[in-house]
């Protein structure tokens, strides 16, 4: 089991789970379902989509019915859209998260970064999907960039009250890291973890974060990993990309990859309360073939 020469694709060890898909975005709209079952065939057996706005938590909603063995959804409007977030979009929100497949609220949060929506409006929606996280007993899937002082202090207060929560793309610095894990968070790991222009930080990092708080994704179609032997031509992330996320890490900790694919697996399905899994024979065969020796540390 190796990545296939002349291909882009690695096989995972075990079933992995990509937390964050933007499976909705525009890019894949001519290939989605191929998207879906090459994901599948690699071993990413279980997929997050990200919502982002109440259009597109709906769409996601729509593709977890086509494919429910593989695909769940949160419910969230992005702190870039904060501007649009008005009296309807609680209750549209909260109709979304009713739904058996939506796991989680958000993405949301706060960014200072690009302040496509000023700080007050993100702040409003933020706290708006904290309450609402907290009144229907689902987890909270988080954003920040540029706003960790912020964020942390509004966390902390609602803590006690969440059910938990993740900070989805972690690309942060060691105070926030350890900020987020002092509130007891769970952190994702992107890609960003594989770029050796901006992710050497997040390298030396990610070792810091306890295996039972650790997930992993793509964040797809954002953020290829760099690390890959033959990028596509389109530099378009995929889900089924998610074991070059997995290496690089295993690399970081210096622990088998296998046993981050086991852990990050088992914390996925805990957070998100995914149901038992069971896998067809053609994926069990391809998933348990002899571990690749791109794996070894």
């Amino acid at each position: 089991m190796t990545a296939t020469e002349g291909n882009n694709l690695l096989q995972a060890p075990e079933p992995l789970t990509d937390i964050g898909v933007n499976l909705t975005s525009n890019r894949f709209d001519n290939c989605r379902n191929e998207i879906i079952e090459q994901a599948v065939s690699s071993g990413i057996t279980r997929m997050i989509l990200t919502g982002t706005s109440v259009k597109e938590s709906e769409a996601a909603s729509t593709l977890c019915q086509q494919y429910p063995e593989n695909l769940w959804f949160t419910a969230g409007v992005h702190p870039h859209d904060a501007s649009q977030f008005d009296k309807s979009t609680p209750a549209a929100l909260k109709d979304l998260a009713m739904e058996t497949a939506c796991v989680a609220i958000g993405e949301a949060g706060l960014d200072f970064n690009r302040n496509f929506s000023t700080s007050e409006q993100q702040i409003s929606a933020f706290e708006a999907q904290i309450e609402l996280a907290i009144e229907t007993g689902k987890p909270m899937f988080l954003h920040e960039r540029e706003a960790f002082e912020r964020q942390h202090e509004m966390l902390r207060y609602y803590r006690d009250q969440l059910k938990d929560a993740v900070i989805h793309c972690f690309t942060g610095d060691k105070k926030s890291l350890f900020g987020y894990l002092d509130l007891d968070l769970y952190i994702g790991i992107t890609g960003w973890v594989c770029d050796e222009r901006r992710g050497t930080e997040l390298q030396e990092l990610v070792h810091n974060i306890p295996l039972d708080r650790l997930m992993i994704e793509t964040d797809a179609p954002y953020l290829l990993p760099r690390n890959m032997t033959k990028k596509p031509k389109d530099r378009t992330n995929r889900p089924a990309f998610l074991p070059w996320i997995l290496l690089q890490i295993s690399q970081c900790y210096q622990k088998e990859a296998l046993e981050l694919a086991r852990r990050t697996r088992e914390n996925s399905a805990y957070f998100f309360n995914l149901p038992p899994e069971s896998l067809n024979d053609q994926t069990k065969e391809k998933i348990h073939d002899p571990v690749s020796d791109f794996y070894r540390l």
